[in-house]
């Protein structure tokens, strides 16, 4: 199938999920904060406030909903220990590492390219200003 082809199955998402449920993974395990909770997580398991301290800049509230989030579809493993104060470990599941791994590569390549992303954006930049 031409990449072309799998883009308009997964355009039709838009209207029916159902009908692509790859592009609603893919946007849960590239968005903001689930591409960073996945990367933290291939270094091990991590309570939520490691979690909360290792991201950096993310909400209680949105962690937690990005948690759940990637726990739904499979990447993380909730475990709540029976204990006083509540004691909760996240790690990754086998399909989790895979998909961490491979999101974790795109990141690393997004920040090797960086300068010439910048410079891009300088050159079109002053393109655009010139007229």
């Amino acid at each position: 199938m031409k990449v072309s082809e799998k883009l308009q199955a997964m355009a039709a998402a838009d209207s029916d999920p159902t009908a692509c449920p790859a592009r609603l993974i893919l946007e849960h395990m590239t968005s903001r904060w689930g591409v960073l909770v996945l990367a933290v997580l291939l270094d091990g398991t991590h309570r939520f406030s490691e979690l909360r301290r290792t991201v950096g800049g993310v909400t209680e509230k949105m962690l937690a909903q990005t948690l759940q989030t990637l726990e739904r579809d499979g990447f993380v493993h909730r475990e709540a220990h029976p204990v006083i104060p509540p004691h909760v470990d996240y790690s990754l599941t086998e399909l989790g590492r895979e998909a961490a791994q491979r999101v974790w590569t795109l990141a690393c390549w997004a920040e090797e390219q960086a300068p010439q992303v910048l410079a891009a954006r300088e050159a079109y930049d002053a393109a655009k200003s010139r007229g």
